[in-house]
């Protein structure tokens, strides 16, 4: 039992989940659900509201509706301002409500913020997908930081991989505090794609997804004239560029790819939408850290626009691949997934190596565990 000051089993344990952006929404989902079904847990769901509008897409997704909004969104706003609102959001909830527990998940300023002022008023952390490490403090910029702060103060780390368990312990985190739990993200996804159909189509459709701000500038300049000279090159294929809301990623695609033909330069997807692209898609390029371990369900080799990543099991699996953000780099490694049959169907069937869509089952056991309603749950193994 992992708390000295355990009231009994019979006592209901108030769990608060803290997010702000959609794919913590997407991540924490399936453990709502889940800790939902306990007579034993009290749900209290807050909202930061750090993306406002993604955010609000996915909510409605899976039906979640806040008990607390913070609204912290505001446009053009810097690393700071975004500390200092949430902190002076967030306190005063964390002092009303007085959670037993605190759920948060990834490596976002929500994620962090809520983690830190949890730790100030000693309350214990659960944090979800812990251990991604990248080893540049740097990039990606702030979540690499973000994510070792909060294992610092976390009470209980809840590793997606054995990999990111063994992070973990170089660190010195204890490892009694930490259970595998596999990647709530395939859970999500099972449940949603099911009902799902592939978009019909004669072109091989390849996504693109780019934000990350180590990416802004001359990278995701070079980004958008690689994809101009592929599709110069591939008539058969056509790329699928969802823009991220930020003004920065939107004025370099569409000044260099706007009037491009088969380039389709779109909106934010939900959710719904963006699996229906990826379920379709021959291939994925990806800055994204989410795409890297969806993409794998469906058997969709993934080109990584980055030079590290905190998820190196889709690499060593031969699901992924890093490539990075240079031109040169980008269009040869399309045209290699183009045209090697046999490199091709390599990736595609290499297997997703980030869970089992049993996540948020073992998180829940892991949050009951801690509180001494349960036994110590199975761990995932890949």
């Amino acid at each position: 039992m992992l708390v000295t000051d355990y009231l009994g089993q019979n006592s209901i344990k108030k769990i608060m989940f803290v997010f702000g952006t959609r794919p913590e929404v997407s991540k924490l989902a399936p453990v709502i659900f889940e800790a939902r079904k306990e007579s034993r847990l009290e749900t209290i769901i807050v909202s930061t509201g750090q993306h406002r509008e993604m955010l609000d897409q996915m909510l409605k997704v899976f039906s979640i509706t806040p008990d607390i909004d913070l609204s912290i969104m505001e446009e053009k706003q810097s690393l700071s301002s975004v500390t200092v609102k949430i902190i002076d959001r967030i306190e005063p909830v964390i002092l009303s409500y007085k959670p037993d527990m605190v759920v948060v998940q990834g490596d976002t300023s929500s994620a962090f913020l809520a983690s830190l002022v949890s730790f100030y008023n000693k309350i214990p952390i659960a944090h979800v997908e812990a251990g991604l490490r990248s080893f540049d403090i740097y990039n990606p910029f702030p979540e690499e930081a973000n994510r070792r702060f909060i294992s610092v103060v976390s009470s209980l780390n809840l590793a997606p991989t054995k990999k990111a368990k063994e992070n973990l312990l170089r660190e010195g985190v204890k490892e009694e505090s930490i259970i595998v739990t596999g990647n709530t993200i395939v859970d999500a996804l099972y449940w949603i794609a099911k009902d799902i159909s592939e978009i019909d189509t004669t072109k091989r459709l390849i996504l693109v997804t780019a934000h990350r701000r180590e990416n802004w500038g001359e990278p995701m300049e070079e980004l958008a004239l690689a994809i101009k000279e592929l599709v110069m090159e591939f008539p058969d294929i056509a790329f699928i560029v969802p823009l991220h809301k930020n003004p920065v990623v939107r004025e370099i695609f569409g000044k260099i790819l706007s009037n491009v033909d088969r380039v389709e330069l779109l909106e934010p997807l939900d959710y719904p939408s963006l699996i229906k692209v990826m379920k379709s898609a021959y291939l994925i390029l990806t800055d994204s850290g989410g795409i890297q371990e969806e993409a794998p369900t469906f058997g969709k080799p993934v080109l990584v626009l980055r030079d590290t990543t905190e998820r190196p099991e889709g690499i060593e699996r031969g699901v992924a691949k890093l490539i990075g953000m240079h031109k040169e780099n980008i269009i040869e490694s399309v045209r290699e997934l183009l045209t090697n049959q046999t490199l091709y169907i390599s990736m595609s069937k290499a297997g997703n190596p980030y869970g089992d869509g049993k996540a948020g089952e073992r998180t829940v056991k892991a949050i009951m565990h801690f509180f001494g309603m349960c036994e110590r749950p199975d761990e995932f193994t890949s």
